[in-house]
């Protein structure tokens, strides 16, 4: 049978030059929107398995298509395809539920590159992504989530922001459910080219349990050592130091802003090094046995004006999403 490709520009020319550059062996069946209120009817007409879409349009952008596609539970695999290649783009569309961003003008080598690395035209694996996108949170559920997190990383930027005195640009909290072997995808807002750190450090309390996992890009550390004053010789001791530090003040102040918020207190465990100088991947693989299927909220700090990146992420258990549940439901209550 073949797949349902959308794509998605208000440039007729774009439409049919990134149709022209799909694999020649790819049994498809390609359809178009012209803009991002046509999209959504199309995806919902034609229940496409992919969508290609552009981000700057007319009467409804890419962005706010993302997003409708989250608030109405559309299931669909969604690339983005424009010319902006601000990384806040980058990492906003990712953060709305996109698999991949890819630069205008599209090759088809780049094309086939990206469909090859997330085994698009594999159905199995089309599958599995699709139930992964299509497993979301409830809208009235994740806006609180997203609330009560929003609240939580302001008090953390604000440390980290005193600390290095910066300006510290927050994001929006992205929340999903999901399995072990999908973290990875989670957390490809880092450049999966880039060697990271990272730190994990348990938390418990009030029938909720979890992890925080704190990734650092190894790029980061000569300007934090800078911002901090630091003026010896950068070592994996120095750096480790650093990365201690730096998740001390995040993690403690995002977990103390939602416990007060959830009206329960957590106690946190041993942070707990994951590896150095790793590639995303790699230090996700060595350490999965550690995670199970869970409740993720992903927050990826950046620093204006300085080359550092990190991603927050909180891995609530299983277990403990009747609790949140519960929690979450007495928030909403009028």
């Amino acid at each position: 049978m073949s797949t349902s490709v959308l794509v998605c520009d208000d440039s007729k020319l774009a439409r049919r030059q990134l149709a022209r550059s799909l694999p020649d062996d790819w049994d498809i069946k390609v359809e178009f929107a012209e803009n991002g209120i046509h999209c959504i009817e199309q995806i919902k007409r034609l229940q496409p398995e992919i969508l290609f879409l552009d981000l700057n349009m007319p009467e409804m952008d890419g962005y706010e298509v993302l997003q409708a596609i989250q608030d109405q539970g559309l299931h669909v695999l969604t690339v983005v395809v424009s010319g902006d290649i601000q990384p806040n783009a980058h990492q906003r569309v990712l953060e709305l539920g996109a698999i991949d961003f890819i630069q205008k003008p599209c090759s088809a080598e780049k094309l086939a590159n990206i469909i090859e690395h997330h085994g698009i035209k594999d159905k199995a694996m089309r599958e599995r992504l699709a139930n992964k996108l299509g497993e979301q949170v409830d809208p009235d559920v994740r806006d609180i989530y997203q609330e009560l997190t929003n609240v939580a990383m302001g008090q953390a930027g604000d440390l980290l922001a005193r600390l290095l005195n910066v300006f510290v640009k927050l994001p929006i909290p992205n929340v999903n459910v999901l399995e072990v072997n999908e973290l990875d995808m989670a957390l490809r807002s880092i450049d999966a080219n880039a060697s990271t750190s990272g730190v994990c450090q348990g938390f418990i309390g009030g029938g909720v349990s979890g992890e925080a996992l704190l990734l650092l890009n190894d790029s980061s550390f000569k300007e934090i050592a800078s911002l901090m004053n630091y003026e010896g010789e950068l070592n994996n001791k120095v750096e480790l130091e650093l990365l201690m530090d730096v998740s001390n003040i995040l993690i403690g102040a995002i977990l103390s802003g939602l416990s007060k918020q959830l009206d329960m207190r957590f106690s946190q465990g041993h942070p707990v090094v994951l590896g150095q100088h790793c590639d995303v991947s790699d230090l996700v693989k060595a350490n999965k046995s550690r995670w199970q299927r869970t409740l993720a909220i992903e927050i990826s700090y950046g620093i204006e004006n300085h080359n550092i990146n990190c991603d927050l992420m909180l891995l609530f258990t299983e277990d403990s999403l009747k609790t949140l549940k519960y929690k979450v439901a007495y928030l909403l209550e009028d």
